[in-house]
């Protein structure tokens, strides 16, 4: 009993818990168990459906410098070939013109490396497809995406107790 009379009461943890419990904070992303927030954007979580992960498309640079580094070498394989060069080069150019062919590759998974496309986290909100979050950094990206799938999960059963460890076990009696 407290000091006025009254008695205090006792809530259970799921009811504590509340809808205010923070799951990931960081400077513009905010997970609770009710809202999903990135910068303004901000979700109702039990209004989320369907959500996937995915990468982003690869970086625009790296797309260019592939495409044109492969234009440029494909346009003197050409030449070469009408010109009638090919006929006279040795084993060794010929080594040398796959290694340069090979190149376009190379820029690629350098450029993929380099600047590796975004991981993104898709979801239906109200029937339509968003974008509900892009980031480079995977540690991050897990940290949010696993936030926003617990908070779904509570939402979905109710609290943070799991339904089968908050039973009490069967015993037989003795």
């Amino acid at each position: 009993m407290n000091p006025q009379g009254a008695t205090r009461q006792t809530r259970s943890p799921g009811v504590a818990a509340g809808k205010n419990t923070l799951l990931y904070a960081r400077p513009g992303i905010i997970v609770t168990v009710d809202r999903f927030t990135v910068g303004r954007n901000s979700w109702q979580v039990t209004e989320l459906t369907h959500l996937h992960t995915g990468r982003g498309p690869h970086d625009r640079v790296a797309v260019r410098a592939v495409a044109v580094t492969g234009a440029m070498i494909g346009g003197v394989g050409l030449l070469l070939g009408f010109s009638g060069g090919l006929q006279r080069l040795t084993a060794g150019a010929y080594l040398i013109l796959g290694v340069v062919f090979l190149l376009p590759v190379l820029v690629a998974v350098l450029g993929d490396r380099w600047r590796p496309p975004a991981y993104e986290l898709w979801g239906r909100w109200r029937g339509e497809r968003v974008l509900l979050f892009s980031s480079d950094d995977e540690r991050q990206f897990g940290q949010v995406t696993r936030a926003l799938r617990r908070a779904r999960e509570m939402n979905r059963y109710g609290g943070w107790e799991d339904p089968l460890a908050s039973a009490d076990p069967w015993r037989p009696n003795r």
